[in-house]
């Protein structure tokens, strides 16, 4: 069924304002355009919802019971467009983001800060996971967005450099280390170190980096999320290597980060979206604020 909306248009135009004059003139369009377009309404209902002559004009009795629904279709259809260009204009919408949880400590929350206030009507549903995990989110089409590690490049996938984030040795005071403006790596021998998971890719970029230099570094204790390690630390059980972006100062009473060096290892933060398609106006906002926003942490 092809809907003639030009048509149901016209018919509550001429119905309103009593003729086809005046509707032709709101429309903008010719009288000849307005009557073919009412004409080839009838035709297809195959039914006169106008009576017309060179005097007068009045609807039909089943054009007098269309106008009601016909005057409901218009209506609908002008709101939806209102909405749609709203949406365009204003970005408004949802943002389906998927990131990785270290991001979540103290980057993306300065980011979604600002979004909110330019964008106050907009929902966030984020999804947080590992490097891989954002990858397929993205891929999958649960989320527009990801924000994770580079990795292995996706033909389906554009990632765009965010930042390059050192990785730097977090320890509670006292401690021998403090006060130093860095520290090397062998510095840390004789330190009981808490360290992330294998099968992160923190830690994976961190012990290809060192390996290639002939460096090892090895734990005491094994956790799997950055927030333990640092939970731990200001605990008193021991320091961590973590990533720069997932401490900042007065964070923890007592807890303090030095530069690591020789070598500075980083990871790469990525901002990750589809190759195909567009986003929607609300995702391509989040996209173009948070390359705005986000700046290399501290120590970088």
């Amino acid at each position: 069924m092809k809907f003639d909306f030009d048509g149901i248009q016209a018919f509550v135009a001429v119905a309103d304002l009593g003729g086809f004059g005046k509707a032709a003139q709101q429309l903008h369009i010719t009288q000849t355009a307005l009557t073919r377009r009412i004409q080839k309404l009838e035709a297809y209902f195959e039914l006169r919802l106008i009576d017309r002559t060179t005097r007068r004009m009045e609807l039909t009795a089943v054009g007098r019971a269309f106008l009601p629904r016909a005057r409901s279709l218009v209506e609908d259809m002008r709101l939806a467009v209102d909405d749609l260009r709203e949406v365009s204009l204003h970005a408004r919408g949802q943002v389906k983001l998927a990131c990785i949880p270290s991001m979540t400590t103290h980057v993306l929350p300065r980011v979604i800060e600002r979004y909110g206030r330019l964008y106050p009507d907009n929902r966030i549903r984020l999804f947080d996971g590992a490097s891989d995990e954002v990858r397929d989110a993205v891929l999958g089409g649960h989320a527009e967005l990801g924000i994770a590690l580079q990795g292995e490049r996706q033909a389906d996938l554009v990632e765009t450099p965010l930042f390059a984030d050192p990785l730097v040795f977090i320890c509670r005071a006292p401690h021998p280390l403090l006060g130093r403006r860095s520290v090397s790596w062998e510095d840390m021998r004789d330190a009981r170190l808490i360290g992330v998971s294998s099968f992160t890719t923190t830690r994976v970029v961190m012990d290809y980096q060192l390996a290639k230099r002939g460096i090892r570094v090895r734990g005491d204790i094994e956790v799997r999320h950055h927030a333990a390690a640092i939970n731990l630390v200001a605990a008193g059980v021991g320091s961590a290597i973590l990533p720069a972006s997932t401490f900042q100062p007065g964070d923890r009473p007592d807890v303090h980060s030095i530069p690591l060096t020789q070598p500075v290892v980083r990871r790469k933060v990525v901002l990750i979206r589809p190759r195909r398609g567009e986003l929607s106006p609300a995702a391509q906002a989040f996209h173009d604020l948070i390359r705005q926003v986000v700046k290399a942490p501290p120590h970088s």
